[in-house]
């Protein structure tokens, strides 16, 4: 269906969750959005993703009881992004990220609550806190969305129960207890009985939580204004009047159409991780070609901006955002691509080795850390593997990838090689082709320590992100535990990504600019289109969708403002909350 209006006051290429932030702002602000998807759902990579939305000093926080300032996160912020680039879109973002949720919820259907015990990713850096700052989505009714619920990218599979079940964070302590604890056992007998009967009316179910909540959040709120989307459509040029975007040239079917741009065109086409070319210019070469982001991914937005004289922002740390990966193929033939990011490698019982069959990581580091060490480490070559170890006891209590805890047969996937097995260490490590001197004697000098809860080589479990992402009830230590149960297992790692870092350089405004630091007029971006304000560096969880929120809803204010000139960014004064 081709847009109902040749004129539009905004135009959004892209809906994830910048892009529809932004459509929302302006809609809510009184202007006629389109917003144009080049696939057929929205939500992008939000959709699948945890949904965490890193925010300091919010106001949610101060409701919860918990203490933070703008003066903290600077201090924070300095120690794990030192670099100078950027600095004022990190004031900016400090400056208007509580202002942004605060008039989200007040004007769209967005809700966000704080996750009380969720460290940032470096805890013992100044300035950093235990919780709060990370935000995560309210459960999110789909029957609300109607006939659009069908147009709601569906959550990762290896993620749902039951064939499409969505649990939130607090529900899995409770479904790991099921048959221990009365309690557990009837929340979990509740939640699946709430399922069944949503399946009965829906191909999976309605109760949403995580990224898929906070896309159907979004999507509701364009909804509820009207805002056109159009599926399926690819933007094949930007509209030029002057030095001036004026709008998009459209492909949709096998006819193209201009489409006019009144204020402005946002672009938040999501990155390029799924672009060859760009990932081989940027990424370096251990990295490979694997990624755990949403394939529409490919580059549109830098190529769109090209054309009209923007500048790309690459003074990044990193180019992307780091999760090691594991790879497998789904009943229906496709690709799954499995983030190992916070349900198995901080738990305790198992390691990571490199192709040589030697540990080269503290296991508990954040995802990207980990992934660092990976890319430092080489492997000898790229797309080589990396290995996660653990025994049969590990397996049953914690699962690994994607493989559930409780498994009780794990053979159809030793038998399609995504899993290794060994009744020994020596022959677990013939079949992943390492030396078996090797990786018996890494296990047990691992093991000598783990037995009394000690990991002396790197560390594991020695801060309050580490013991977080660990078995609580495990003790001494809830990240170490040694490697004993036979049968021993391999799954087989990658370095993947979550979304790149390198993007346009952009305002405060969210105005894209060119070289010389001028702004392209009629042209924004935001979401993973925008240049990382951290550089690529990951300080806490939610630190990309934290800023696409904020940034989108810059972006959105200033178009319906009319501005021309850049507005003063508000002071980053040392206000509490």
């Amino acid at each position: 269906m081709m847009p109902a209006h040749e004129t539009y006051d905004v135009i959004v290429i892209g809906a994830g969750a910048g892009g529809m932030t932004a459509a929302a702002v302006a809609a809510a602000e009184g202007l006629r959005v389109l917003v144009i998807e080049k696939t057929a759902f929205v939500g992008g990579t939000t959709a699948w993703s945890g949904g965490m939305v890193w925010i300091p000093a919010n106001a949610k926080m101060k409701e919860a009881g918990l203490s933070d300032s703008i003066t903290d996160a600077v201090r924070y912020l300095s120690s794990t992004v030192p670099e100078p680039a950027n600095a004022g879109l990190r004031a900016a973002f400090l400056a208007r990220g509580p202002e942004a949720i605060a008039w989200l919820e007040a004007n769209t259907e967005v809700r966000l609550q704080p996750v009380k015990a969720y460290p940032d990713y470096y805890p013992e850096r100044l300035g950093a806190t235990s919780g709060g700052r990370v935000l995560e989505p309210v459960a999110f009714d789909g029957t609300r969305l109607g006939k659009g619920f069908a147009r709601l990218r569906s959550p990762l599979p290896e993620f749902t129960l039951f064939g499409g079940m969505m649990v939130n964070r607090l529900d899995i302590p409770h479904l790991r207890r099921v048959g221990k604890s009365l309690r557990s056992t009837l929340r979990a007998a509740r939640l699946v009985s709430e399922y069944a009967l949503q399946r009965l009316r829906s191909p999976r179910g309605t109760t949403l939580h995580l990224g898929n909540a906070l896309a159907a959040r979004l999507y509701a709120s364009l909804l509820a204004r009207q805002v056109e989307i159009l599926f399926s459509a690819d933007v094949e040029d930007l509209s030029m009047q002057g030095d001036r975007v004026s709008g998009v040239v459209i492909r949709h079917g096998s006819r193209d159409r201009s489409i006019v741009a009144r204020r402005g065109v946002v672009l938040a086409t999501g990155g390029f991780s799924h672009d060859a070319t760009l990932r081989k210019r940027f990424f370096p070469p251990a990295a490979g070609f694997v990624s755990a982001t949403n394939t529409a991914g490919t580059g549109d937005g830098l190529r769109l901006a090209a054309t009209a004289g923007a500048a790309l922002n690459t003074e990044a740390t990193s180019p992307a955002y780091w999760v090691p990966a594991s790879l497998f193929q789904r009943a229906d033939g496709s690709r799954g691509v499995f983030p190992h990011t916070v349900t198995d490698r901080a738990k305790p019982g198992v390691i990571a080795v490199n192709a040589a069959g030697q540990r080269f990581v503290n296991e508990a580091l954040s995802y990207h850390e980990f992934v660092l060490a990976m890319l430092r480490d080489g492997n000898g070559e790229p797309d080589r593997p990396f290995y996660l170890i653990c025994d049969r006891p590990f397996l049953w209590a914690y699962g690994l990838g994607r493989i559930k805890p409780f498994t009780r047969s794990v053979r159809r996937y030793v038998t399609s090689g995504e899993l290794l097995e060994g009744t020994g260490i020596a022959e677990l490590a013939a079949k992943i082709g390492i030396n078996p001197s090797v990786l018996t004697s890494t296990i047990a000098n691992y093991n000598s320590d783990a037995k009394e809860g000690r990991d002396p080589e790197f560390g594991r479990g020695s801060t309050i992100y580490q013991r977080h992402l660990g078995d609580a009830a495990h003790k001494p230590n809830p990240c170490v535990a040694p490697i004993v149960g036979a049968p021993f297992f391999a799954m087989r790692i990658y370095p993947a990504d979550l979304g790149t870092a390198i993007g346009m350089k952009v305002d405060a405004q969210g105005r894209v600019l060119r070289e010389d630091g001028t702004p392209v007029a009629g042209l924004y971006a935001c979401g993973n289109d925008m240049g990382s304000i951290m550089n690529g560096n990951y300080p806490g969880p939610g630190i990309t969708l934290g800023p696409a929120l904020t940034f989108g809803y810059i972006a959105g204010r200033h178009l319906a403002d009319g501005a021309v000139a850049a507005s003063v960014v508000p002071s980053v004064a040392a206000t509490s909350v």
